[in-house]
This record gives structure tokens, sequence and C-alpha cells, in this order.
């Protein structure tokens, strides 16, 4: 039965396409689970917060002053006056900073979009993470149980000998004791298989889970290989494009600041009333701030802020890259050494079908029939542990290339 389980893996390997894993949640739930998810939830509100802060950059902070005064004058031999005066002014942007703010806040946007798709890839491999936890907890529960079946038959058989003086009682004592430590192990398998489900369900409640983990899927590889897919973590990174749009940001606020060594004048009128209305009069007012050394030190501010956004963006590409490369290593010796361990597994598992007919037919000691068994349990294990491993590595690599669970999936 594995060698056709690795013989269709193969031939899926082949496909044009990159085959569809049975033993995943359906991709729509999975979108509709990280959507909701309370990190994404949270960088979906800092998009909006981004949005807000480019309608206020793009609108600008000048706005309309009033000012005004009443003052009651009194003059000898004169009497009483009353006075008061007004100012309606409003400060402008020079030519250029307008423009400077809209592209600062639409970056800020783009910024804040990639930093919300990162979030979301992360908890995307979160999800990975504690599904196959379950998957594999559930794979080696349902292989303990065959072990505890077939350690009950063969305790069976013993018991049925030792009743006819044909073995003797310490091969029953024997028997028994494997059975034991296979029922312990096998408890041990529920146990975590149990944790697991809670864990996955309390972490992603939105995702429906059957009563049984589905059995681990058969390791396959893509059609267009594992380079293209590494290619494809490098050209799609959402943390690179967060990084390459918040160095464009800073390197356009870098600009928007020394434009403001020049500060923005402001202009407006003033209506004023003297001597209880004899003198009225209306004019013009401007003013303008003269900048020194405060302006010129938060350019240079911005600029080196800028500089060490460029340098941040080398050093997540660079990040990104060694990420990259680590996981396409990573699947292919994964996928190497699953394949090994289902040689190995069968292997065990037809020398201890072969040592059980000898134990039958009186030929080979129970130790013998009890260590085979145990050694084609720890290869069965083994070999479910290597294509989890197997899974893992080949899923994230789908994962980072957005080739699965992204939010194109849904366009």
């Amino acid at each position: 039965m594995r060698a056709m389980l690795l013989a269709c893996g193969l031939l899926l390997s082949a496909s044009p396409a990159l085959a569809q894993r049975t033993d995943l949640p359906p991709a729509d739930k999975v979108n509709e689970a990280l959507d909701n998810h309370p990190s994404v939830a949270a960088a979906a509100a800092r998009v909006e917060a981004a949005r807000a802060r480019g309608d206020m950059l793009r609108r600008g902070s000048h706005e309309v002053t009033v000012s005004g005064s009443y003052v009651r004058r009194t003059v000898d031999r004169e009497g009483g006056f009353n006075e008061f005066d007004t100012t309606i002014s409003r400060p402008f942007r020079l030519p250029g900073k307008a423009a400077l703010d809209r592209q600062v806040g639409a970056l800020g946007v783009e910024v804040a979009q990639n930093q919300m798709e990162d979030v979301r890839h992360q908890t995307a491999l979160i999800l990975s993470g504690l599904w196959h936890d379950w998957l594999t907890a559930g794979s080696h529960y349902r292989n303990d149980l065959d072990t505890v079946r077939g350690l009950e038959a063969s305790m069976a058989a013993v018991a049925r000998r030792v009743a006819l003086r044909d073995a003797a009682q310490l091969d029953l004592d024997q028997a028994a004791a494997a059975l034991a430590q296979a029922r312990a192990q096998a408890a041990s398998s529920l146990a975590s298989r149990e944790q697991a489900r809670v864990t996955l369900v309390a972490t992603f409640p939105d995702i429906p889970l059957p009563p049984e983990p589905p059995e681990l899927a058969i390791p396959v590889l893509p059609a267009d290989g594992l380079e293209a897919m590494r290619d494809l973590v490098i050209e799609r990174s959402h943390e690179i494009g967060a990084a390459d749009k918040e160095a464009q940001r800073l390197d356009v606020t870098a600009r928007r600041v020394r434009a403001d060594r020049v500060a923005d004048p402001s202009f407006g009128v003033r209506l004023f009333s003297e001597r209880g209305g004899t003198e009225t009069g209306a004019g013009v007012v401007a003013s303008i701030s003269l900048g020194g050394g405060y302006r010129r030190a938060a350019a240079d501010q911005a600029s080196a802020e800028a500089n060490a956004a460029r340098m941040e963006l080398a050093a997540v590409t660079r990040t990104v890259e060694a990420m990259a490369n680590a996981g396409l290593s990573n699947a292919r010796t994964r996928f190497n050494a699953w394949s090994n361990a289902e040689a190995s597994a069968r292997s065990a598992g037809d020398a201890a079908a072969r040592t059980a007919r000898g134990y039958q037919l009186g030929q080979i000691d129970l130790a013998d029939l009890l260590y085979a068994q145990r050694q084609t349990n720890d290869a069965r294990r083994m070999e479910i542990d290597a294509r989890s491993e197997a899974n893992r590595a080949l899923l994230r690599l789908e994962i980072d290339s957005h080739s699965i669970w992204a939010a194109v999936d849904r366009e």
C-alpha cells in the first residue's frame, strides 16, 4: 500500500501543475479564518489609519485662523470709546510642497498594505504549523492503534500456545509487556492529538475540523521545480515590498522637510474700528517664519532616516533571500529524507511479516517477533515524522511564494 502511495506521489510530482493536497482545509475557509484573525484585522485597521493620514497630508494642516480683540478706551475730556479689530488669515503651502505631501501619504498607504499582507502571511505560517501538528499526532495515533491491534492478536496466539503447553509463561509475560507499552504509546499519541486540536480550534475557530484528522498526504514536488518557487518567494515578498515603500516614503519625507526650510507664508485681512467708529479701516496682513538652525537640523535628521531606511531595505532583502534559499534546501532535503524513511518502513514491514510467518511455523522465537514488530512500529513512526516535515517544508514554500492561502486567492 505504501509503495502504491509513493508511486502516486512521484507521478503527481510530474504533473503540469502543483497538485492540491487533500489533507488541507478548504481554501475559502482558510482565507476567511486568516482575514478574521485579530492580528490581520489589526493590520487592516492600520491600513485605514494610513489612508486617513494620507488624506490629512493631501488636505494639509493649514487652516483659517480668526483672531480679534475688543478694547474700551477712555480719553480725558473726550469720554470713552469702544474699539475692536478682527484678523482672518490662512497659511498657504509653497509650490511643490502639496505634491510631496500627497506622495508621502500614498506611499504610507502602500507601506501599511504590504505590512498587512506580511502579517497575513505570518499568520498563515502559524496555521500551517498548528495544522500539521494535528495531522501528525493523528497519524501517529492511528499507527499506534494498528500496533496495539497487532500485539493483541500476537498475545492471543501466545496465550493459546501457553494453554496448549506449546509456549512458556515467559512468552506470555513478554507479549503482555509489549502490548502494555504499545497501549501507553497510543495513549500518549491520543493526548498529543487532542492537545493539538484544542490549540488549533482556539487559534483559528473559523476553520471547521472533522472529527478525526485526515491522513498526512504523500509529499509532492512542484512541477515547475523548487528553484522557481524560491524565486517567487523573493519576487512576491511583502516584507521587501514594505521596506522598499518605507525607504521611498522617507526619501520623499526628507525632500519635504528640506522644502520646509523656507516656511509657508500666511495671508489674511484685518478689519478694525477705533474711537467708537470714528476711525474704521481694512487691510491685508502677511507673515512668514524665518527659518534657522532648527529647520536645518530637522532636514539633516530626515535625510539620515532616509539613508537608514535604504540600508534596512538592503538588510531585509538579504534576510528574505536567505530565508528563501533555506526554504528551498529544507524542502529538498526533507523530501529526500521522507523517501528514505518510506523505503525503510516498507522494508521493516516486509521483515515483520516474514518474521510472523516464521513464528507461526515455530522457526522463530517470540522475542524475535516482538523485536521485528517494534522495529516496524519505530520505522512507521519515523516515516510519519519525515512525511510531516516534508509536507511542512513544501507548504511553507507555497505560502512564502504566495502560491496558496494568499489574498489573491479570492480575486
